[in-house]
């Protein structure tokens, strides 16, 4: 199956592909750069259901929080100088 680039860099996805993967007008898609190709990825909430509790287990969750930690400090620190 083949799709094409238009003068724009729109690409067309055929109808079939639509429809399996449930991509609608105004669907986003993930664009990956995996060196040597590229893959596109829609995000339906079908994709998002599956990933749910993906991240479970691998620290992701304290990565976010630190990072949260030091963005409010650098954020305090703004304002004790002004």
């Amino acid at each position: 199956m083949e799709g094409y680039i238009t003068v724009k860099g729109q690409i067309v996805i055929p109808a079939e592909l639509r429809r399996k993967f449930g991509i609608t007008p105004n669907t986003r898609i993930a664009i990956i750069d995996n060196e040597h190709e590229i893959i596109l990825r829609p995000i339906t909430k079908d994709y998002l259901k599956k990933l749910q509790g993906s991240l479970k287990g691998s620290g992701a969750l304290e990565v976010l929080l630190e990072e949260r930690r030091k963005d409010r400090e650098k954020e305090d620190a703004k304002f004790r100088r002004a």
